[in-house]
């Protein structure tokens, strides 16, 4: 069924049509993760708060032991994933809306992402460090 058929016209220019070029269908699902993500943080935030003011005088043996807790460990690691997640995603959005040369623009996303995933990385190897060392 073509546009004519159902009385639907393509607005865009004919130039564009012929070239692919238009909507890259990406947005909204970036949109989406980037909300996901934010409500995972403020519940995983209020989670990580709670933690510290328990152990705010706590000696070094008892905030390792708390750490070492499963579930506690199992959610420090989303809380470390998520964040770098988002973080990624916001600065995704203001490289793409601000920097304007082609190259600047993926050498400082690659990096980002570089960066992002280095500092997940070493966050999860921390909690499993504590987690799993007796």
């Amino acid at each position: 069924m073509s546009a004519k058929d159902t009385g639907v016209e393509d607005r865009r220019d004919p130039m564009k049509i012929a070239r692919g070029l238009g909507s890259a269908q990406s947005g909204v699902d970036h949109w989406w993760v980037q909300r996901l993500t934010a409500a995972a943080l403020v519940l995983l935030g209020i989670w990580f708060v709670v933690i510290v003011l328990r152990l705010l005088h706590a000696d070094y043996a008892t905030a390792r032991a708390a750490v070492a807790q499963p579930w506690n460990a199992l959610l420090l690691i989303a809380f470390v994933l998520t964040m770098f997640w988002h973080a990624v995603l916001g600065l995704q959005v203001v490289i793409e809306d601000y920097v304007h040369t082609r190259w600047k623009e993926v050498v400082l996303l690659v990096a980002i992402k570089f960066l992002a995933v280095l500092g997940a990385l070493a966050g999860v190897l921390a909690v499993l460090r504590i987690a799993l060392t007796p």
